[in-house]
């Protein structure tokens, strides 16, 4: 029997912990207030900006976003950011992706300060991030793997886990958020030879490569738990993950669906560090 983890109950657990922050800020006369940049007409992007700005709403946080053209220059880009990591006002910045063709966000990221650097997307943030020191915010999505592992009781202290992709926004930034908890870590990509087997060596499996239905059957350990984060538009307009959930079902201990899993618990921890960033620039947190 395989569990779906229940994604949207364990960010329901945790925007309960945001209202408490954010009611205690309050208390001292802090409203946490969060910018997102979005250059982009991508709908993926314009759809999370929308359930950021929901959740934002809905606990209490302050949330603008600021909309640039989709063609919109790096300097453009890069004295924005600039502009708000400056504002006193301002205590968590998001550079929404995708970015206008030949933009990278490395690069325009460097504008956002670690403290206000909610998303982990300053390179900055993630050296940080792997030198292990607690300053440092890790993307949302990264945190909210570990988040969902915690609330599920998945044990990773000496355990095999296994990371399907290496980009600086999941992949990379998950393994060291799983090496931390002392993990052992595999992470796999387009040159992995037989990408199956060495899925198969992981009791815990976190599928983060951006392509439909990559993984199946004969890429799960029997008793894994499954950590799906991918997601993308099928034929029909639906929402299909990195893993084919039913061809795994049977197989797997758990497993986050798409839609449902991974991504509300991202958004509920990017209104967390939210919360937090306002509190430590105001003094009030450490």
């Amino acid at each position: 029997m395989t569990q779906l983890i229940d994604g949207k109950a364990i960010a329901a657990a945790v925007g309960e912990q945001v209202r408490a922050q954010v009611a205690a800020l309050a208390a001292a006369g802090v409203t946490p207030r969060l910018a997102v940049v979005i250059a982009t007409a991508d709908d993926g992007a314009a759809w999370y900006v929308r359930s950021i700005n929901r959740a934002a709403a809905r606990l209490g946080v302050g949330c603008a976003v600021h909309e640039l053209a989709p063609d919109a220059r790096e300097q453009t880009i890069t004295s924005l950011l600039a502009s708000l990591a400056e504002d006193d006002q301002v205590h968590g910045i998001v550079c929404q992706t995708p970015l206008p063709a030949g933009v990278r966000i490395e690069r325009v990221a460097q504008q956002i300060p670690p403290a206000k650097d909610v998303d982990g997307a300053n390179p900055q943030s993630l050296g940080m991030l792997a030198a292990g020191l607690p300053d440092a915010y890790p993307p949302a999505t990264a945190a909210a793997v570990v988040e969902i592992l915690a609330q599920a009781g998945t044990a990773l202290e000496g355990r095999r886990a296994v990371v399907v992709g290496r980009s600086t926004v999941v992949g990379k930034p998950v393994a060291l958020l799983l090496l931390a908890r002392n993990a052992t870590l595999t992470i796999c990509h387009s040159r992995t030879e037989d990408l199956a087997s060495v899925c198969r060596e992981g009791d815990v499996l976190v599928a983060a490569a951006g392509k439909p239905a990559l993984i199946g059957a004969g890429h799960v350990r029997p008793g894994a738990v499954v950590i799906d984060v991918g997601i993308s538009a099928s034929a029909d307009g639906s929402l299909v993950g990195d893993v084919d959930t039913q061809a795994v079902t049977g197989i797997a201990a758990a497993i986050t669906p798409v839609p449902g899993g991974v991504g509300p618990v991202t958004t509920m921890l990017l209104m967390r560090q939210t919360a937090h960033a306002a509190g430590v620039l105001a003094g009030l947190t450490s």
